[in-house]
């Protein structure tokens, strides 16, 4: 007879892919029983998940909530790091009595809501209007002042954002922001929201919210490249950055999460360190992307995971470091547009010990673009560094690009 197994039972919506998302899973196992609701059968996941149920592309609701209720075991905890199924996720908790709150989830999913929830409480943000057509775009420009920013109001990792410096770079901007298409939804089309630019240093907060309570769990410094597409190139945390304790950073989130009466789940909050203060630019109702939790993990010693596990389950997050390093990730691109995958990979011979986890992400026949034909969809490979300082993690990272080789070629330069 198997021995009593007295994990608590967490739900997981999706996963993801592999070289993104496995470490989460690693963490998980160990404290909880996982069970997915999935697509698509199971793969690599097997080695974490205690059960997985398949329920089709649309994981409908009611369907995910009777396939809980035959469980034979109640659930702690609902949860999913998917940006798209956050809303499902929520709705699920919701109707399985357990934390999560469908209403706050759509107001941090869309962006021109954020927007109407943080000016209603007086939360410092950049000023920002729907706009439907070029021509009211470009009033409502010489009306804010360029520089402006163009953005899609429920997309992520910076997809369909540029910034635009002046009246003659409009129409093309317009062109790029409203040609986004969402691969999983052939009908979607964004809503543009047009916005006020604020510049200065750009972070984000990973934080886990219990009975609205805010902890911060992760501070993450941005790398920008490929200009003006703003595309998000690269993130680094700094086990030792005094942001993480910063009163005035903690009450912007604070007050934000409130605005917004998210009282309960894990966020990935971005801000911008204005000459005026703090900028809220967006509030995702997930963890990070980007391996940043991972990079929180290495660099501090926080496990994002495990905290956004326990406010699932409606218990309070740890959060105490126990290392003060720092940890890093870039992403690579072709140097070409259309580029047809042919050879990739890294030449490690040489490496600095720094350089910690080397990924590639397209294999022989996809194909892929730099900037700005391809964003997040372009990228063929990353590197993760972890060093005592900024310089050695910085250039540990410079070296596995140096190491990479599209098609016997190097990769975009990043800058």
């Amino acid at each position: 007879m198997a021995a009593h197994d007295d994990r608590p039972l967490l739900l997981m919506v999706r996963t993801g892919k592999r070289e993104f998302r496995e470490y989460l899973l690693r963490s998980l196992a160990p404290a909880y029983r996982v069970h997915m609701f999935t697509g698509v059968a199971p793969t690599w996941e097997q080695e974490y998940i205690d059960g997985a149920t398949e329920l089709g592309a649309l994981l409908d609701v009611p369907a995910m909530a009777e396939a809980a209720r035959r469980l034979g075991a109640t659930p702690a905890g609902v949860m999913t790091w998917d940006e798209a199924r956050t809303p499902q996720t929520a709705a699920l908790a919701a109707a399985l009595g357990l934390p999560g709150d469908p209403a706050a989830v759509a107001r941090c999913r869309d962006k021109q809501r954020t927007r109407r929830a943080l000016a209603a409480a007086g939360v410092p943000q950049p000023e920002s209007v729907p706009v439907g057509s070029l021509e009211q775009a470009g009033a409502e420009a010489a009306r804010i002042g360029y520089p402006v920013v163009l953005k899609p109001s429920d997309l992520a990792l910076s997809v369909g954002v540029i910034k635009v410096d002046g009246p003659e770079q409009l129409a093309p901007a317009w062109e790029f922001t409203t040609g986004v298409r969402h691969g999983a939804l052939p009908d979607w089309r964004p809503q543009v929201l047009l916005e006020e630019y604020v510049s200065g240093e750009e972070i984000s907060v990973d934080a886990a919210v219990h009975r609205g309570e805010v902890t911060p769990l992760c501070v993450a410094r941005k790398e920008l490249g490929h200009r003006p597409y703003c595309i998000e190139i690269g993130h680094y945390v700094h086990g030792d950055d005094p942001l993480r304790h910063d009163e005035d950073l903690r009450r912007l989130l604070r007050d934000a999460h409130a605005a917004l009466g998210f009282t309960d789940g894990v966020t990935h909050t971005e801000i911008m360190l204005t000459a005026r203060g703090p900028r809220i630019i967006e509030v995702n109702a997930r963890l990070g992307g980007d391996m940043i939790p991972y990079l929180g993990l290495r660099a501090t010693g926080v496990d994002t995971a495990l905290a956004a596990a326990a406010t699932a389950c409606g218990k309070p997050p740890q959060a105490v470091a126990d290392r003060k390093l720092v940890a890093g990730v870039r992403f690579f691109y072709p140097a070409r547009p259309g580029t047809v995958i042919e050879s990739l990979g890294f030449d490690r011979a040489g490496l600095p010990p720094a350089v910690d986890e080397l990924a590639l992400l397209a294999e022989p026949g996809d194909r892929r673009s730099p900037p700005p034909e391809g964003t997040v969809n372009g990228r063929v490979a990353f590197a993760t560094a972890v060093a005592p300082t900024a310089e050695e993690c910085r250039e540990a990272l410079d070296a596995a690009g140096a190491a990479l080789r599209v098609n016997g070629e190097p990769p975009a330069p990043h800058a």
